[in-house]
């Protein structure tokens, strides 16, 4: 990946916390001609490294030694110590939440013009919608589980009319289309958003 990297232009950062031999090879380190060393317990293990000792004696905190193949340059990096981090995480966890997710942004397919003879996915038949098309969209919404099996399980719907419900519900936007055996992708955040469609569908 290196080898090639070099030529397509792409950046490889790579980092280890064991420098010993058979990790940082001759194979590798040919293909890496900058490094860096931060504060290491020996002298081998410097010279493992960058090729010659004096990261054993880096006082650590960001402190390291920067190797470009010709000589090795002190220098100082950002250091965030781990007090810093509880702080920040102490300070993102009392941020108030949303009330809501905020999803990617979806076309919902207009259901007054919707229509056709048949209720497939893609073509919304409002006349012939299932008795429990409302009963089964709350129950997707409100766990989120676009899945032919729950409706069967906790509806009790037998194979073919759950797999009619859930065409159904694809066509009106609230599910994503079939991907393989995983449940389909719920596309509404919410049993408030999903009231407006349920009563667009019903009047029309």
């Amino acid at each position: 990946l290196a080898q090639k990297g070099r030529a397509a232009g792409l950046h490889v950062i790579l980092a280890t916390q064991r420098p010993s031999v058979d990790v940082i090879n001759g194979l590798i380190k040919s293909n890496f001609p900058m490094r860096i060393a931060f504060r290491v317990a020996s002298r081998v293990d410097s010279t493992t490294i960058i090729d010659s000792p004096g990261a054993e004696k880096l006082i650590g905190k960001g402190d390291m030694l920067f190797s470009a193949g010709i000589e090795s340059e002190r220098i100082q990096c950002g250091y965030v110590s781990g007090d810093e981090i509880d702080s920040i995480n102490r300070f993102i966890c009392e941020q108030q939440g949303y009330g809501r997710c905020y999803n990617t942004p979806y076309y919902l397919p207009d259901v007054s013009e919707a229509g056709g003879e048949s209720g497939g996915a893609g073509n919304l038949d409002t006349k012939n919608l299932d008795e429990r098309f409302a009963e089964a969209a709350r129950m997707v919404v409100s766990t989120q589980k676009g899945s032919t099996s729950d409706l069967q399980r906790k509806l009790g719907m037998g194979y073919a009319k759950a797999g009619r419900v859930m065409d159904q519900l694809e066509a009106a936007g609230i599910v994503g289309p079939q991907e393989g055996s995983k449940p389909r992708q719920v596309l509404i955040a919410s049993l408030e958003d999903l009231e407006p469609i349920l009563e667009s569908v019903m009047k029309s």
